[in-house]
């Protein structure tokens, strides 16, 4: 368990911790020459179980809140020091503000000092305490009355700390490894090293991870858990990690970095949270206010969007998106803290709901409901919120990285909840299916507008129908949909199944003399001004005819005025598909010696198999889509 202290500067944090653990926290020469603490400070005791209880002792100076800040994210249990001759003092008061904005819930109450007044000051200080407490999280946490000079009640709270501490069951380890860095130093002999409180997972000795934001490849060559030697570290414990990285300087490292796990490097520069503001501010916090924002052990300045209205009143709440300056780390349900724009005072502070919040549209209901749905502490219901949703689906990777889900833990929420999945990408069945009749919906109305045209491609249908469902996701509703013949395709036009383009009389006429001239060289057939120039006719008018060809699904247009059949495009295909089974791919020059043709076309014919979404390009080479079993002309469209 890790206990950190708060409270008023003076008010004999730094002495009380000696008392408990017999060190002094106080580790700067600065701090020992004036007398007060500056910087964080820790110190450790084995408790009676074996197991070694952390503390982190705070700065009381107001000017100092920001370091106060960088340690009291990821502590456990809160010590609350209360001088007795003094009582709650402005920076008890903005402490233990921060304290019920960053969650905290446990704690105790240390009355210092109760060796310099009078009995009755000592009941009139528990009695403030009391008024100061009610109505928080901590109104019912023990007051213990003490001196750490004569060590009168040392005792009894040491006591108290070593139930509290040896009761409270270990943290589960889920998700993945995140360390938030408060202190940097280097060793002789040893290099770099890093010191932070543990928020999730495990690291182990070797282990390969990111300094993030940075985002520099690191390797762990040592730990020590809770001042201890050790080949592991995990969630609730203070570490310090040993790190080796190719010319990594201790200058590359900072107080407010992380050391996590790659998958959750994923820094950012919005944040959509909850937001509240302090009663205890004088004025409304406007639209696009700057602040200070405080987030694990980082200090970044930022702005405030307001996402539900132009201001938040004092002692509200209200859904807004942090931008900050600087690029952040966190998850979903980290907290964060607010200072005016001078650092002088805290103001509010939240909770993180999302970290892939859109910088456009962020006030649509559509949004504000999915926040919302985030609002759980809940991943499972969480989701099966935003399923029932309905919007355009869940994207399930960003999911799993806002809420740091492990791929375990990750696929054991989907086999809970009923959800039509592809790829990443999930929404309800009754979503699906909504998705499924827009575009039928969708194609009937262009059939009535259009009845010329046998209907649009994928790409165009995608636009008109749902131009903001991801790509893979329409190339899955489109295929369902084919497989169950309630539409058809022909060529890369999609239609519904009774839906036909005919040609006129005269096309027909004109087709049965241009089509055995495409057919006669199937695989370099002639184009149009050849054709034209053949049958002693217009350009124009060859031009249009095979432009309706096309579109009745009988010809293809591979390049500018160079038509191929139908026929002749399936049997490319195939010879494409060989030799990506033999060679794995279809080099441009090995293609052309299989078709007999010059190497300009044998080109225009694999980039035609490009856009059709049959093949990719990759490097000099065109690949067959993953997942590609044979033609089926506009798969990727």
């Amino acid at each position: 368990m890790i206990i950190g202290t708060a409270g008023h500067i003076d008010h004999g944090k730094t002495a009380l911790v000696k008392a408990l653990t017999g060190i002094d926290a106080d580790r700067l020469k600065e701090e020992k020459a004036r007398g007060i603490t500056i910087d964080l400070g820790y110190a450790y005791t084995p408790l009676p179980n074996g197991d070694i209880l952390g503390f982190i002792d705070v700065p009381g100076h107001e000017k100092l809140v920001h370091n106060m800040l960088a340690g009291a994210t990821g502590i456990d249990f809160v010590l609350l020091v209360i001088a007795a001759d003094d009582g709650p003092m402005p920076q008890t008061r903005e402490h233990l503000a921060i304290l019920n904005l960053l969650g905290l819930k446990r704690g105790a109450v240390a009355l210092t000092k109760i060796d310099c007044v009078s009995k009755e000051r000592i009941a009139e200080a528990q009695a403030e305490i009391a008024a100061l407490l009610a109505g928080s999280p901590f109104q019912n946490s023990p007051v213990f009355p003490l001196s750490s000079i004569t060590g009168e009640g040392v005792a009894a709270l040491r006591k108290h700390l070593d139930q509290i501490a040896v009761g409270t069951p270990a943290r589960t380890s889920r998700g993945h490894f995140r360390l938030a860095v408060d202190r940097v130093f280097t060793l002789p002999g040893t290099g770099t090293v890093v010191t932070g409180t543990v928020f999730s997972g495990e690291v182990h000795t070797n282990d390969k991870l990111m300094l993030s934001p940075a985002g520099i490849e690191i390797r762990v060559r040592g730990i020590h858990a809770q001042n201890q030697p050790a080949e592991s570290g995990r969630v609730g414990q203070r570490c310090a990690l040993n790190l080796s990285a190719a010319h990594l300087e201790k200058q590359d490292v900072h107080r407010g970095d992380w050391v996590l796990d790659a998958d959750m490097h994923q820094p950012t520069q919005r944040l959509d949270v909850r937001l509240r503001l302090l009663p205890s501010e004088a004025k409304s916090l406007k639209h696009w206010s700057p602040v200070h924002c405080h987030l694990g052990a980082s200090d970044v300045t930022a702005r405030v969007a307001l996402l539900e209205g132009e201001s938040l009143e004092p002692g509200s709440e209200m859904l807004a998106q942090i931008v900050t300056d600087k690029p952040v780390c966190a998850v979903h349900v980290d907290r964060l803290i607010l200072r005016d724009p001078s650092a002088t005072r805290t103001i509010g502070g939240g909770m993180v709901l999302d970290i892939f919040p859109p910088s456009r549209n962020r006030r649509k209901p559509e949004r504000i409901a999915f926040l919302h749905a985030l609002e759980s502490d809940d991943a499972g219901q969480a989701l099966g919120a935003l399923l029932a949703l309905g919007n355009e689906g869940v994207d399930l990777g960003r999911f799993a990285q806002n809420w740091n889900l492990k791929q375990g833990e990750l696929d054991a929420l989907q086999a809970d909840l009923p959800m039509h999945r592809v790829g990443s990408w999930a929404c309800s069945g009754a979503r699906w299916e909504q998705l499924r009749q827009t575009l039928l919906d969708r194609l009937a109305e262009t059939h009535e507008q259009e009845p010329d045209i046998l209907g649009p491609d994928r790409d165009r249908l995608r636009r008109m129908a749902l131009p903001t469902l991801d790509r893979p996701v329409m190339i899955a509703l489109v295929d369902e949909l084919l497989h169950e013949g309630r539409i058809a395709q022909s060529g890369p036009w999609l239609h519904l199944p009774d839906h036909k383009v005919r040609l006129s009389a005269s096309e027909e006429n004109l087709w049965h003399r241009v089509q055995p001239m495409l057919a006669e060289q199937p695989y370099q057939p002639p184009r149009v001004r050849d054709i034209a120039r053949s049958l002693l006719l217009e350009e124009d008018k060859v031009r249009l005819l095979l432009k309706r060809v096309t579109r009745t699904g009988q010809t293809y247009q591979v390049a500018h005025d160079h038509y191929f059949t139908r026929e002749a495009v399936e049997s490319l295909a195939g010879i494409v598909h060989e030799l990506s089974e033999q060679q794995g791919a279809a080099a441009a020059a090995e293609f052309r010696n299989r078709i007999g043709t010059g190497r300009k076309l044998a080109i225009q014919i694999l980039e035609c198999f490009d856009r059709m979404g049959y093949t990719q390009r990759i490097g000099d080479s065109h690949r067959l889509r993953p997942g590609t079993t044979g033609f089926s002309p506009g798969a990727g469209h």
